[in-house]
């Protein structure tokens, strides 16, 4: 099998490296090309075989699977190249959630799939959000999943949830990443404990929570109600999160749609015009 990627940038890179880092891709199963030649020559150094493309054009002949890594509005730049290269048994996969498959379908005569990435996959782990167009056999789409079983847990979901999907599995390492970064800060504000010390204890504690709701058992209610001991220091502590949190996830979720909404009619008006329906 022969993958190519258009777009080396940061999820490019990411989904090059942990295939090939968790053995699902050798680098000669590997085209790559990007605007900046020069990224996808620095992975070709470090992974030698990996095979360096000046067009995408050259990069879908040499490829069964291509995978557009580049953002949103770069998408039709990109498919105009393409579009009369393309044939129908040929794999397109978008990773990237305000590009629509209906889009894609409007402009591409092969077999689409749209799946959504996550830091977590760099070290084989968390989730890929699986999407696909109608054209995709069931055997196809093993092709894929089986792919990126390598580096995740594949799970189907509906394009209608994308955004909140996303919100999840791709956003929320950031946003849980925050979060810690704040209790660390005010560990050492309040206390006078290192930085690096609160750190480490922090990230073991996220990690092990990890492993408690994937392969525990637990639930994020059940671990809370297993921790916090009535009239206790946990439970004190929940009650002040409670207050102090209350609606501010609703506020963040509500922010990301409005965003993707935006960004989704942006992508439209690039591929049909700004009349488009």
């Amino acid at each position: 099998m022969q993958v190519g990627f258009i777009g080396t940038g940061s999820m490019g890179s990411i989904l090059i490296e942990a295939f090939i880092q968790a053995g699902a891709l050798l680098p000669e199963q590997i085209t790559i090309t990007n605007r900046t030649l020069s990224k996808a020559e620095r992975l070709a150094v470090a992974y030698p075989g990996i095979r360096v493309s000046h067009s995408s054009i050259d990069v879908l002949h040499h490829s069964e699977i291509t995978f557009i890594c580049v953002k949103p509005l770069e998408y039709k730049a990109v498919i105009d190249d393409l579009k009369d290269e393309i044939d129908g048994s040929h794999i397109f996969v978008s990773i990237t959630s305000p590009v629509l498959i209906s889009h894609l379908e409007g402009q591409l005569n092969c077999k689409i799939a749209k799946i959504i990435p996550s830091i977590t996959n760099y070290v084989s782990s968390g989730a890929t959000l699986c999407m696909y167009s109608d054209r995709m056999s069931e055997q196809d789409i093993e092709l894929l999943e089986n792919l990126f079983a390598f580096i995740s847990t594949p799970i189907r979901v509906s394009e209608e949830y994308t955004r909140i999907s996303s919100d999840l599995t791709s956003c929320g390492p950031a946003f849980i990443a925050y979060f810690l970064q704040k209790f660390v800060d005010a560990a050492v504000e309040e206390t006078g404990i290192s930085e690096p010390e609160a750190t480490r204890l922090a990230c073991e504690m996220l990690l092990g929570t990890g492993k408690l709701l994937t392969v525990g058992g637990f639930t994020p209610l059940s671990l809370q109600k297993q921790v916090a001991v009535p009239g206790g220091i946990t439970a004190e502590g929940l009650r002040i999160m409670e207050n102090e949190l209350h609606g501010m996830f609703n506020k963040l979720i509500r922010t990301t749609h409005s965003k993707y909404e935006e960004d989704v009619e942006k992508v439209k008006a690039r591929f049909f015009g700004a009349s488009a329906d």
